[in-house]
């Protein structure tokens, strides 16, 4: 009886995530019909229309009160409310990305996107490396790799598939960014990270995901766990870490960021010390978080044990 019923769970799940992949494919497919302008507006609507009505609604407003227990729930709810705006144009940016990026070095006030610490960019393409960038889940971060090719840097990105086995998919097959790589975390993805690194190249990194078997850490000053990778690899290879991160401004424009170089905390033998190191990113990420709560992924469970 039990194996039947978990045939069947199998079978529906499959299912709905067909039904879903299709339902998005069809409304990315309908949005490119549309200029960006228009077409970043449409989604950003039936975000702020339709998210409100879903379960992970309910997720996101109890990640909220657990951020923010000193917040009343006016701010909570229309922060959740406004995250499934932001959501929805992250969605829909994949499908304008090389028409949103349109950041020029050599003109760099005439476009949309705006880069703070293009110098620092500038500075790195004249020497090698071994480099790691880190981000969050904030703002357009998939616009981070392309401004980096932009300064002739190519990075290699770690990025978590979705659960999602059609869209997960649909994202390997389509989605490149200029001059980068892209490599689906799960086993064996640290060995292309090995071997970019060793050839003196940059890697890209979310670091603000739920990892079950990660170091103990803090977020909010909530327990949770946090993925030991990015610090590991700074260890073993004595990598330069540079914070980066991506805003939505008003008026459909965008700020990129890159920070000048971060020193990971060392134990008294001189090595990178793993989880004071992981630590130190979640400062980092929740410090970003708190400037633009709206512009976080709150309905994933980062705090979940």
């Amino acid at each position: 009886m039990n194996l039947r019923y978990a045939k069947a769970w199998k079978r529906w799940r499959k299912a709905s995530d067909f039904v879903v992949a299709q339902t998005l494919f069809i409304l990315l497919r309908l949005l490119r019909l549309l200029p960006a302008k228009a077409g970043l507006a449409t989604a950003a609507a039936i975000g702020r229309t339709l998210g409100p009505l879903t379960p992970r609604h309910r997720l996101a407003v109890e990640n909220l009160r657990l951020a923010y227990p000193d917040r009343d729930e006016a701010f909570i709810e229309a922060t959740a409310r406004a995250n499934w705006e932001q959501m929805s144009r992250l969605a829909a940016e994949y499908v304008y990305l090389d028409e949103i990026f349109d950041y020029d070095p050599d003109r760099p006030n005439e476009g949309i996107v705006e880069v703070e610490g293009a110098e620092i960019f500038a500075e790195l393409r004249e020497r090698k490396g071994p480099f790691v960038f880190f981000t969050g889940h904030l703002g357009c971060f998939e616009l981070l790799p392309i401004c980096a090719a932009t300064f002739g840097l190519e990075v290699t990105a770690l990025f978590r598939q979705p659960n999602n086995r059609y869209i997960a998919r649909e994202i390997l097959s389509t989605r490149r960014t200029r001059g980068g790589h892209l490599v689906p975390s799960k086993a064996g993805a640290a060995w292309a990270l090995v071997g970019t690194l060793e050839r003196g190249g940059a890697v890209g990194m979310l670091v603000d995901q739920k990892f079950k078997k990660g170091m103990p850490t803090t977020f909010f000053g909530r327990p949770c766990r946090t993925n030991p990778l990015l610090p590991k690899l700074a260890r073993q290879f004595d990598c330069e870490i540079y914070p980066a991160r991506s805003i939505r401004l008003p008026n459909g424009r965008y700020r990129l960021e890159l920070k000048p170089r971060l020193e990971l905390p060392r134990g008294a033998d001189g090595t990178i010390d793993v989880g004071a190191s992981c630590q130190t990113l979640n400062d980092v990420v929740e410090g970003w978080v708190r400037e633009h709560p709206e512009q976080w992924m709150w309905f994933h469970r980062r705090w979940q044990m």
